[in-house]
């Protein structure tokens, strides 16, 4: 078995001839991944029982807001294991070309907390070069969109952010308001809607398209049901096990993204040592965290970033916090209805794992555990933030506190995804899931193809100026 630190050394070889190339024409560089072992993935769907295409998808008509895409509605139940009595009505909306000689390709948006059909007809405009070939299928994930899971406090807190500080009265609220349901929103919930409306489509297999949390979506999919898969497109990629509450990949990224941009926009300051002044000097590392993060979607040559961080950590704080504020109204302000926080919060407690373990133990232990790992961290590993960055973020203090509840089993770390083609797309500006990522999880790929866009930050397809992501997108699905 060749070792990880080998394996993804080799793929970073293979980024650099990708970055390397002219932007008009960019290369995809193809790798095999090493034969690693993986095992135990969730247990795939049974065979047979196709409907006929559309045919599971009640109420189709035009789009209100779209007329030219039809939309219609997939009831699922609320608890697959039919335990717990109830269901939903996810919106699900698609092109027209309900025989597409390539079949279906499901759009999956991110968060978790964002919805699907609001999307469509940007996603189709993204998209549209292969849509001859393509049905382009978008759907709202249980929990969001018009059926969104309301959380006023949590919302007001953290808006469309992962990172941002909630109060503890706002988790404490929004548990209470979710109560016992709130475990039916896990990722291994949104794989079994998939699978009914893939069985809804009438199509044995799907083609995925997921970006940032929408890849960890797609590789569980794809590990639960991997006859049902045809090919995959990871953009701005997560590992399927869900993201780290501590960021350990984002915090000495941050350092690598800030020197870059400088370099490129000609700034004589060492902006990566500033943050680690500025860290030192305030103690604010997450909330620093959170606002480059919200900011990359604004600018990923983060303009003005180095400037603030040099006065700040000369001992003038004013335009940092001025910065603070922008990336709240400008980026994290959002509705329940653009982005959960309800359902992302619901979601991410069921899936991840924590310093103190999962959200089924006990509540009173947690905050110790929590301690303990951050006497743990070391500088390499949180530099040029700190230890207490790493165990202060928004997204695991709201999880420090959620009741305990059963929660999914998740794949193991080292499971391999079916080998089918697999399209792993990230931007060298992207602060949100860095590419380091993206080098680890195609490790789990068979013969991983990479693309890498200078200049580009997080969500490529959907954001990034250079159409070269876009370009290889193409290219991919047209094979």
């Amino acid at each position: 078995m060749t070792s990880t630190r080998g394996r993804i050394a080799a793929l970073a070889g293979a980024f650099a001839v990708v970055a390397g190339t002219t932007l008009a024409t960019p290369a995809l560089a193809s790798t095999g991944a090493g034969a690693l072992a993986g095992a135990g993935v969730e247990a795939g769907a049974s065979a047979g029982g196709e409907a006929p295409a559309g045919g599971g998808i009640t109420g189709q008509a035009p789009c209100p807001d779209a007329p030219e895409f039809t939309c219609g509605t997939l009831t699922v139940p609320l608890d697959h294991s039919g335990a717990t009595p109830g269901s939903l009505d996810l919106a699900v909306a698609f092109t027209g070309n309900t025989k597409a000689p390539k079949g279906d390709l499901l759009f999956l948006t991110g968060g978790p907390g964002q919805p699907g059909v609001p999307t469509i007809k940007q996603i189709a405009g993204k998209l549209e070069p292969v849509l001859k070939d393509y049905h382009l299928v978008m759907y709202d994930q249980r929990g969001t969109g018009r059926n969104a899971l309301q959380c006023p406090g949590l919302q007001e807190d953290m808006g469309s952010s992962d990172l941002a500080l909630p109060r503890r009265q706002s988790v404490t609220d929004c548990a209470t308001a979710l109560g016992t349901d709130a475990r039916h929103y896990s990722t291994a919930d949104t794989v079994a809607d998939i699978d009914l409306l893939r069985r809804a489509l009438g199509d044995r297999r799907l083609t995925l398209d997921g970006v940032s949390y929408g890849t960890i979506v797609a590789k569980r999919y794809a590990l639960a049901h991997p006859a049902h898969v045809a090919r995959l497109v990871l953009d701005s990629v997560a590992p399927p096990q869900g993201f780290d509450p501590l960021d350990l990949a984002a915090l000495p990224a941050s350092a690598r993204i800030l020197r870059a941009v400088c370099r490129a926009t000609g700034c004589t300051t060492d902006p990566a040592a500033d943050l680690a002044a500025t860290v030192r000097r305030y103690g604010n590392g997450a909330q620093i965290l959170s606002a480059l993060t919200g900011y990359e979607f604004i600018d990923p040559d983060y303009g003005g970033v180095p400037e603030i961080l040099h006065e700040a950590a000369a001992g003038q704080p004013a335009k940092l916090q001025d910065f603070f504020e922008l990336v709240h109204r400008e980026v994290d302000a959002a509705p329940a209805e653009d982005l959960s926080q309800g359902l992302h919060s619901a979601t991410l407690c069921a899936d991840s794992h924590f310093p103190w373990g999962t959200t089924d133990t006990p509540v009173e232990g947690r905050a110790a555990a929590l301690e303990r790992a951050r006497q743990r961290l070391t500088t390499e590993q949180t530099w040029p933030f700190d230890p207490a960055t790493a165990t202060g973020l928004g997204s695991l203090l709201v999880c420090l506190d959620w009741p305990r509840e059963p929660v999914p089993p998740i794949p193991p770390a080292h499971s391999m995804l079916p080998d089918v083609p697999v399209l792993l797309l990230g931007g060298d500006r992207d602060l949100a899931t860095p590419y380091e990522l993206l080098f680890q999880q195609a490790e789990f790929a068979h013969h991983p193809q990479i693309v890498i866009v200078p200049g580009a930050a997080h969500s490529v397809q959907n954001r990034a100026a250079n159409p070269a992501g876009r370009q290889a997108v193409y290219d991919f699905l047209l094979k």
